[in-house]
């Protein structure tokens, strides 16, 4: 591949940081330790309440739905536009995910459509913060208080989001956050969770770890039949400078998706995503192209972009467009902005080393290619 090839996202990792795993691991503990420990310690502070570790999101994510005792027979409202995993977690404690449209420009869910889903099956509802603008979470606490429902907010874009001023995870029902490669705050895997319910809390922590409880002699006692999730030190190691740097690389992101407004605008036929305000921390920066109105599809799009150098994602297909959700029925007229985003989404680069040369590039391309 080029050396001037840009792709569409590449995680910020330093010599410093590099140094300091290699330090770990001449420790001779590099598994859950003192490094992990350091790590929730400040992303407790970062966030503003507890937050527990996982060695990856969607673990973090499943094991919030059990902490609350959702499971067969329980409905999950989850938005149609997501990534998989946020659907796969209610199949995988047993309950019936029930897809509910997006808004077209900010992707995310709003309580009227969450109110209009609600059963008397429905046990909790999973918001997604879609790259990183948070859903308006006022409405839609104000509505799981009035109906006996619980939240998990699915935080995996929105590490360093804010909400009227107040940080995603400072506040609200159950948090899920990922550090996967490619979001804002890297361990390489990983994610983690918070909440304000004690009870769920130590509830998390024990299935985070085969649901042991330690005891005074030294050894332990297995209080419910549990999986295995703790991060690595290794992993946490990362963390803490990813942590110290995200609100720095955050305010670049919003810097370089401000420029792709201005290089962008007015572009025929690519719609371009809600803009936020300052608490967004762009996790990417997607848009929606009618395709057909450049006599062109999506896969020649991002091969022509490919061909000059420019890597592109999509995020996501709408989960009525899997099969596993097709199958039990899902149908596109249901979900007609969530079906739009999913047939026309394109993932341009985004990541706080670009330049906003970079971003000129893109969008010289894009034009380019479009109407080439």
């Amino acid at each position: 591949m080029s050396e001037n090839f840009l792709p569409f996202v590449r995680p910020s990792i330093g010599e410093d940081t590099i140094a300091g795993v290699a330090d770990v691991l001449r420790s001779g503990w590099i598994t859950s330790g003192p490094q992990v420990a350091a790590f929730e310690k400040e992303l407790g502070e970062y966030v503003g309440r507890p937050m527990l570790t996982y060695c990856h999101a969607t673990g973090a994510l499943e094991e919030s739905l059990r902490a609350l005792g959702v499971g067969p027979g329980d409905e999950v409202i989850v938005p149609d536009m997501t990534f998989a995993a946020t659907l796969n977690v209610v199949f995988r404690v047993g309950a019936t995910p029930v897809l509910v449209d997006v808004d077209f420009a900010t992707r995310n869910l709003d309580a009227a459509g969450v109110e209009a889903a609600i059963t008397e099956r429905t046990r909790a509802v999973m918001p997604v913060h879609y790259a990183g603008l948070a859903v308006d979470m006022d409405p839609l606490n104000e509505l799981a208080a009035a109906r006996g429902l619980r939240i998990v907010e699915d935080a995996a874009h929105a590490i360093g989001t804010t909400y009227k001023g107040r940080r995603i995870g400072s506040f609200g029902d159950v948090v899920s956050f990922s550090f996967h490669a490619n979001k804002n705050l890297t361990t390489i895997e990983g994610g983690a969770v918070t909440t304000t319910d004690e009870e769920v809390f130590e509830r998390l922590r024990q299935l985070r770890f085969h649901g042991q409880v330690k005891l005074d002699d030294g050894s332990y006692d297995v209080v419910m039949p549990a999986n295995k999730y703790n991060m690595s030190d290794v992993s946490a190691r990362i963390g803490r400078d990813q942590l110290a740097a995200l609100d720095a690389r955050n305010a670049r992101r919003r810097e370089l998706a401000h420029r792709y407004f201005e290089v962008l605008d007015g572009l025929e036929g690519v719609a371009l995503p809600a803009k936020g305000d300052e608490g967004h921390a762009w996790h990417m920066f997607a848009v929606c192209i009618d395709y057909p109105h450049y006599g062109t599809d999506r896969k020649a799009v991002r091969e022509a972009m490919q061909e000059r150098g420019i890597g592109t994602g999509v995020h996501y297909p709408a989960l009525h467009q899997l099969t596993v959700c097709r199958e039990a029925g899902a149908r596109a007229e249901q979900f007609p902005n969530a079906d739009r985003i999913g047939r026309q989404t394109l993932t341009l680069p985004l990541f706080p080393d670009m330049q906003d040369s970079d971003v000129e590039r893109v969008a010289e391309a894009l034009k380019a290619v479009l109407h080439g």
